[in-house]
């Protein structure tokens, strides 16, 4: 199983990143190492809404003219390596 999944989301006003973590209690850690990355405006810890989804999800907001996909990418690159370090500790 992964641990995470991670989902371009559009909205009127802004793009945003969602990102679902199997294991919850590492919201905060994964928030707090996500925030020192520089396309990043802010992030918000949400409730989600839908069936078969985590009980809560990352939201990432953007700063102006940032490629969306791009910053999709470096997130989910420095997810996997978090993952692969966190499973090597």
């Amino acid at each position: 199983m992964k641990p995470f999944r991670s989902e371009i989301r559009n909205s009127p006003s802004q793009q945003t990143i969602k990102i679902f973590l199997n294991d919850q209690s590492l919201d905060n850690k994964i928030k707090n190492h996500l925030e020192q990355l520089e396309e990043v405006d802010f992030i918000e810890l949400r409730e989600s809404v839908g069936r078969n989804r985590e009980d809560e999800n990352i939201t990432i907001f953007f700063k102006d003219h940032v490629d969306i996909h791009k910053a999709k990418e470096k997130i989910d690159s420095r997810l996997w390596w978090y993952f692969e370090e966190d499973m090597v500790d």
